[in-house]
């Protein structure tokens, strides 16, 4: 009875160590594998040229480290979000459990951007949002496991509001998209333009993402308001300029945008964009040595010109790298990764910046002109702004 109790014992310490063993080879194995990055990004539609920028941007902040963030591979999976929020859930579960990403990137789109994060909050999947704007994503969406590497919605509003009302307008309008994205950036526009003392006499929007903009422009042009703030983007943005020069607004309403409003569009909106103002976390000609060394090496590895778009997903690499160099890539240690993510300063092209509690960047806001075929830095409207990150519960 003792020889068989100790064979069983002996046969069971053996099984267990084989186990232990192949378990620790496999995990050896999975942190020297590729880092799964899943890019869920427009590449179809209005904001097509958004994606490509951002996705060039990420890797080649990759390239720069020699193909690999934290001493690992980098492998890359892509979905075309088309814009679309009603097949957000849809998209995502491609990256998250057809192809087991270990990072989502995405989006553009604020409506599609809520879907992702709901989906990677429930997964407990990080995520890195490199363009929308969306509030709630640092707002009642708040994760340890969501970053952002561009703005919230409210940002680019707010600092365009303080803007408009130090030039002393006293009455303005404002004109985008209904969808998150505009509703949000225009709320931000109005809590500071009427904290400053001015007024909001009207808010005018259409579904995105229609042009048809004629009607609204009638409408500007009865009320009279002493400057006018939009919110479009991408070919919108186009459309949008353009029409309010064609109708002649721009000879006697001021017209004021978040940054988007002229950024990667000015040179098909040629020359009804020249000198109008807008407010962002980036400029093209900012003179510091890491934003030219970036636009050269952007140029040279793309023959074209970095814009924020571009930026956003170069920091969003740096924000990964960031987790994975603090953990040696060992994506198993996930607090120390994501804690190490939120708490880094950022050596942006747009200046550094740090992380807030809710995972938004604490960042200068920039007044740009457009001069030729770029946002030209004018001043510094608003100095290391922070998302208020209104219903954030961490």
């Amino acid at each position: 009875m003792h020889l068989i109790k100790l064979s069983a014992a002996a046969a069971l310490a053996t099984t267990l160590a084989l186990s232990m063993a192949m378990s620790g080879e496999a995990h050896a194995q999975a942190a020297a594998g590729p880092v799964k990055v899943g890019f869920m990004l427009p590449y179809t539609g209005t904001y097509a040229s958004l994606g490509n920028m951002i996705e060039a941007g990420f890797k080649l902040y990759v390239q720069e480290q020699g193909g690999k963030l934290g001493g690992r591979e980098i492998q890359y999976f892509k979905v075309d979000d088309e814009s679309e929020p009603s097949k957000a859930t849809d998209n995502v579960n491609k990256l998250i459990k057809r192809d087991q990403v270990d990072v989502l990137v995405g989006t553009v789109h604020s409506g599609v951007a809520l879907g992702m994060a709901k989906a990677a909050k429930e997964s407990n999947t990080l995520m890195i949002v490199p363009n929308a704007g969306a509030d709630a994503i640092t707002g009642p969406l708040c994760s340890p496991n969501i970053v952002r590497s561009s703005f919230s919605n409210w940002q680019p509003g707010y600092s365009t509001g303080v803007v408009v009302a130090q030039k002393g307008h006293k009455r303005a309008m404002t004109i985008t998209w209904n969808y998150a994205a505009g509703s949000e950036t225009v709320k931000g526009f109005t809590e500071a333009f009427e904290k400053a003392g001015g007024k909001v006499v009207k808010d005018l929007n259409l579904p995105f993402p229609n042009v048809e903009f004629q009607a609204l422009l009638t409408e500007i042009a009865a009320q009279k308001p002493d400057a006018v703030f939009a919110f479009f983007a991408g070919g919108g943005a186009v459309k949008f300029v353009k029409d309010y020069a064609a109708a002649g607004l721009n000879k006697t309403i001021p017209l004021y945008g978040s940054g988007f409003l002229t950024d990667g569009t000015l040179e098909a909106q040629g020359a009804a964009a020249q000198g109008l103002q807008t407010t962002l976390h980036y400029a093209d000609n900012l003179d510091t040595p890491r934003n030219n060394a970036f636009r050269k090496s952007f140029a040279l590895a793309y023959k074209a010109n970095a814009d924020v778009y571009a930026v956003q997903g170069y920091d969003a690499a740096q924000i990964l790298a960031a987790g994975l160099t603090a953990v040696k890539g060992d994506l198993t240690k996930r607090e120390a990764l994501t804690t190490a993510m939120h708490k880094t300063t950022v050596d942006s092209p747009r200046g550094k910046f740090t992380l807030s509690a809710a995972g938004n960047p604490v960042q200068d806001m920039y007044l740009r002109e457009a001069k030729g075929p770029n946002n030209e830095f004018k001043s510094i409207a608003v100095k290391a702004l922070a998302d208020p990150a209104r219903g954030c519960k961490l």
